[in-house]
């Protein structure tokens, strides 16, 4: 049985995150942990003490106050954290998966996410957070970071869930995307979703020759494969074959570069990521 980690942060995409977990989870026979981080509390957290030079008896109960305000701060972030844990779990267990786990966590994201995968197949993530959702030119603050501290593939879910039918997967020839192929390969249990291997790169006979193998090693595993290579800008290439072709998933490589190299050109996952309407799946 495989073992999936759905990470909640109470943004619109939670429900999605849910969504596209339960339909991995039924696919792989797999069990899901849910986990909502309520993050570290250091003295930044801490309430500002605001006194001044007041009477000793009323700065004294000012800070009482304050320290009771802050408990109850503290007690209803815990409660919505369990709240939206109980509602993600309905969610699974409606769409028929049963082995469901929540947990709440006092710690920094990218810390349990490198925690928890050393025990699971696959993350499910949104997109966007809490602050960043209503931008669509914007992705969440903690995505570049928990993609880059993870060694497991990561499903980045798109605000609505649909059935994934088909898939396009973008292949430069690299580990990273072999890895995408390799694991479609090894899990036959999505062999009915059509895939689409797309290289974005100049025509010619040893593309085609490269792009011909690879794509037999899943028709192998029982898919239907098609392939295109297409010259061009990646992100502009891989949006407008997403519509062309209709799909529902986009499979890639994730941050092959440097973060200083990313600074200079930009960086192809940050970009797709950012664009994209339809779910990633990344593999570093």
């Amino acid at each position: 049985m495989i073992k999936l980690i759905a990470f909640l942060d109470g943004s619109k995409y939670s429900k999605s995150v849910c969504e596209y977990a339960a339909w991995i989870a039924a696919k792989m026979a797999g069990s899901v942990d849910l986990i909502h981080v309520l993050g570290r509390r250091d003295e930044s957290d801490a309430p500002v003490d605001l006194s001044g030079s007041i009477g000793l008896g009323a700065r004294t109960a000012l800070l009482e106050e304050l320290a009771e305000l802050d408990g109850q701060m503290a007690r209803l972030t815990h409660k919505r954290g369990r709240a939206i844990l109980e509602d993600a779990r309905d969610i699974l267990q409606k769409s028929g998966i049963d082995q469901v786990n929540m947990m709440l966590r006092n710690d920094g994201i990218v810390e349990t996410v490198q925690e928890f995968e050393k025990h699971a197949d696959l993350i499910v993530i949104g997109k966007r957070g809490e602050t960043t959702e209503s931008d669509e030119m914007h992705i969440g603050s903690n995505f570049e970071r928990v993609v880059r501290a993870s060694h497991k593939p990561i499903m980045v879910a798109s605000m609505n869930f649909r059935p994934v039918r088909r898939a396009l997967i973008a292949f430069d020839g690299g580990p990273s995307a072999m890895k995408a192929v390799n694991y479609l390969a090894q899990n036959q249990a999505f062999n009915d979703i059509e895939c689409h291997l797309l290289s974005v790169a100049e025509p010619s006979s040893k593309a085609k020759k490269q792009l011909e193998s690879t794509a037999d090693v899943l028709r192998d595993a029982g898919y239907t494969v098609e392939t295109s290579i297409k010259a061009g800008q990646p992100e502009k290439v891989i949006c407008e074959t997403i519509k062309t072709s209709d799909s529902d998933l986009l499979l890639m490589g994730a941050y092959g570069h440097s973060r200083i190299r990313n600074l200079i050109i930009g960086s192809t996952t940050t970009a797709m990521i950012r664009s994209c309407k339809i779910p990633v799946l990344l593999f570093r």
